[in-house]
């Protein structure tokens, strides 16, 4: 089936101009009445390389951090709020009671109590994901480093692409976001395997010898599509084609999606936690953890994945306390003791984190309202210096008193790891101008 878009055609467009019902169909890859290339130009990309990766939770609505990681028991009822702290294993460092299991490794952590750089506290993942804020944006919109990983590092198996992401449709769009693909293209976005796609990445009634004669058909309608190209909308297309095509032919991203391969007590370890999703928010989804660790493992360079909905303006402590903190520390602590165990721990960088912190006050709902001033993160894996706290807030756990950590030096540090030069690596925006991937921020010194 060939769907040429009508002149003039409205609807939502992605970030870089292509609008999803525009796409130029040729449905010759179909399997189960689906399209793969056009699944993976709506929402994926093709690529990936290989020895180090990157793992980012991104904590949708923001945590608050004096509740998790820099808890004031010297500040007022009324700020210090229910939680107490807990030792953890390694000698003054402590954190909430209710994330045991993190405690117990905390010599493989870093926690980072002086996150700052969100302009305005608005609810977005783009500067967890890009370092940089929404506004002012180059054409076609900064790239995340997922896609920055694609399109600077490219595949070391061409059927497991380099830049995941688990993190489900959320009802606020921006919980839901993976990171975007910007002035990069589509080629470049996020493979998604939580949608139709999932159904879509193994060969079933269709033969490799007739896929290759669809392959064939394809080739011969690229001067038609070019023709009808007047701008950069398809441009990346053969990219995501050619991707469909490693994917389908390579059951290796498929076994990297199945967890049921792990054993029962590595499973059991990592748990289930809730699929459904929270509020506007993402799943409390304890498996996409252990998927998260399988898909670095297959060689995914950098993996994202939504977590939760922490925006607890009212009843933050019950919300944190019995639906957030326990599925959370369960999760984490196994993807960080799972990586040392299999000899990961140099290789894959780990970073949760959300995109402010919360007010110092308790409000008369007994929650925690948004704080852009300073929040938390954090850190383990990447042959980091772990064992460390960096920064510190004030008494009250407002203001920064020391080390401020802007989110454009942790993905700086994650760029290092990938063995990408932030200084010195830029990207052409669509308008042909030179981009460098961040604004004068280096690598954390404290971590090398």
């Amino acid at each position: 089936m060939l769907t040429i878009p009508a002149p003039g055609a409205s609807g939502p467009r992605f970030c870089d101009g292509l609008r999803r019902r525009d796409l130029l169909r040729v449905g010759t890859l179909s399997v189960g009445g689906l399209s793969l290339p056009r699944i993976l130009a709506a929402d994926q990309a093709a690529g990936r390389r290989g020895h180090t990766a990157v793992i980012m939770i991104y904590m949708c609505g923001a945590p608050g951090h004096q509740d998790m990681y820099d808890l004031k028991m010297d500040a007022p009822a009324e700020i210090r709020g229910e939680f107490r702290p807990i030792a953890t294993n390694v000698p003054g460092i402590r954190i909430c009671e209710h994330m045991p299991r993190l405690a117990r490794i905390m010599d493989k952590c870093v926690p980072l109590r002086s996150v700052h750089g969100s302009p305005d506290g608005n609810h977005d993942s783009f500067i967890c994901y890009t370092g940089r804020t929404v506004r002012n944006q180059p054409p076609g919109g900064w790239p995340s480093i997922g896609a920055v990983a694609s399109r600077l590092l490219g595949p070391v198996d061409p059927a497991v692409p380099a830049f995941v992401g688990l993190s489900p449709d959320a009802g606020h769009p921006p919980y839901g976001s993976p990171g975007l693909p910007g002035f990069l293209g589509v080629s470049h976005a996020a493979f998604r395997p939580n949608g139709t796609a999932s159904t879509d990445i193994v060969l079933e009634r269709l033969t490799p010898a007739r896929l290759d004669d669809r392959r064939r058909l394809l080739a011969g309608v690229d001067r038609l599509r070019r023709d009808i190209d007047a701008s950069r909308a398809l441009e990346g297309m053969d990219a995501l084609t050619q991707g469909a095509f490693d994917i389908l032919t390579s059951a290796r991203l498929a076994r990297a999606l199945d967890v049921s391969e792990e054993p029962a007590a590595v499973r059991e370890r990592y748990g289930k936690g809730d699929p459904a999703r929270f509020g506007d928010g993402a799943p409390r989804n304890l498996e996409h953890f252990l998927v998260a660790r399988r898909l670095v493992e297959a060689g995914a360079r950098v993996v994202t994945l939504n977590f939760g909905r922490w925006d607890f303006h009212s009843d933050n402590f019950n919300g944190m306390r019995d639906t957030h903190l326990p599925l959370f520390d369960q999760g984490l602590s196994a993807l960080i003791e799972d990586l040392h165990a299999r000899g990961l721990d140099r290789d894959v960088a780990v970073c949760a984190w959300g995109e402010f912190g919360r007010t110092p006050q308790i409000n008369k709902d007994a929650g925690r309202d948004h704080w852009p001033q300073v929040g938390g993160a954090l850190l383990a894996g990447g042959g980091f210096r772990t064992g460390q706290v960096i920064g510190a807030t004030d008494r009250l756990g407002g203001e920064i008193a020391d080390r401020p950590v802007h989110f454009a030096e942790v993905l700086a540090t994650l760029y290092r790891h990938l063995g990408v030069d932030p200084a010195e690596a830029s990207l052409r925006d669509h308008s042909g101008r030179p981009q460098y991937l961040l604004d004068a921020a280096a690598p954390l010194p404290e971590l090398a």
